[in-house]
């Protein structure tokens, strides 16, 4: 962020394409400032009339079809229910409730004391991909094929992947904190952090949360999170957390510092990095 001089008024911006009209929103591609009337909506943001046009004529054919593609965000979707039918054929219930003495719940959740005292500290990492029951993995698996792809073309892959991970870093991290003796399980830390990418990502663009619903998604989200048993407050909020702090940087961040372009995804790693190191703090502690 930065901060502005008491007292002073805030910088006059005016559309590139007409310059007697203010503008306070840039285009998600060329980063040009664009009036309402040369906004076009995109799938994330708004873009001026000459990337919108540009948008339109591109064709994607053979290898680049594949990298059009939300590859990663697919992979998670498939890893995610693969590990989910391997954990039930282990004998994992089907629906939240019973878990196997020798099933992928009790081998790889989140629990402190397995990560601190038996050093099994995979459990950071595998627990983001296992759940209770199939209405756990529903609902996340649906979040994540409503904002993955979005945010995947929006980002790029390998940024869409470092954040995903910090925010199931994050989560975990979270979890550790708040309650380290209970076996803790599921992607919710990633998608609250998604969640938080969002909430910048229309900030930043001059979107209101409330008009577009994100707002309402988010504050319902929070009142099952604090008002339903059973819900890992810690993963929640870690991954929220972490969510907003990479938004930041990816939506604001290379706007407001000129981060270099490479250092972006530096700096969504050492994020990751960060987390992984405060969970194992925290599971110690």
């Amino acid at each position: 962020m930065v901060d502005q001089p008491a007292g002073s008024s805030p910088p006059q911006t005016t559309c590139y394409r007409h310059s007697d009209r203010a503008a306070g929103v840039r285009c998600q591609r060329c980063e040009r400032y664009i009036c309402p009337s040369c906004m076009n909506t995109a799938s994330v943001g708004f873009h001026c009339p000459e990337c919108a046009q540009s948008g339109k004529q591109k064709v994607y054919t053979g290898a680049g079809l594949f990298l059009a593609r939300p590859i990663v965000s697919q992979v998670l979707l498939a890893v995610n229910v693969a590990v989910f039918v391997v954990s039930v054929a282990m004998g994992d219930g089907l629906v939240r409730g019973s878990v196997a003495l020798d099933g992928l719940l009790i081998e790889g959740a989140l629990f402190g004391p397995a990560v601190d005292q038996g050093g099994e500290w995979w459990r950071i990492i595998t627990s983001g991909f296992l759940h209770y029951g199939a209405i756990h993995l529903a609902f996340n698996m649906y979040a994540l094929w409503i904002l993955g792809p979005t945010f995947e073309r929006s980002l790029g892959s390998l940024r869409f992947a470092l954040t995903y991970l910090a925010s199931l870093l994050g989560g975990a991290f979270g979890a550790l904190l708040v309650s380290p003796d209970a076996l803790t399980a599921g992607a919710s830390g990633a998608i609250f952090g998604l969640l938080g990418v969002a909430v910048i990502s229309q900030r930043s663009l001059g979107i209101s949360l409330w008009q577009t619903g994100l707002g309402y998604v988010l504050l319902l989200n929070l009142l099952i999170t604090f008002g339903v048993s059973n819900i890992s407050v810690g993963g929640h909020m870690g991954g929220l957390v972490v969510g907003l702090l990479a938004g930041w940087l990816v939506y604001e961040g290379t706007r407001r510092v000129r981060f270099p372009r490479w250092s972006v995804e530096v700096i969504l790693a050492g994020l990751s990095v960060l987390c992984f190191v405060g969970a194992l703090v925290a599971a110690s502690v």
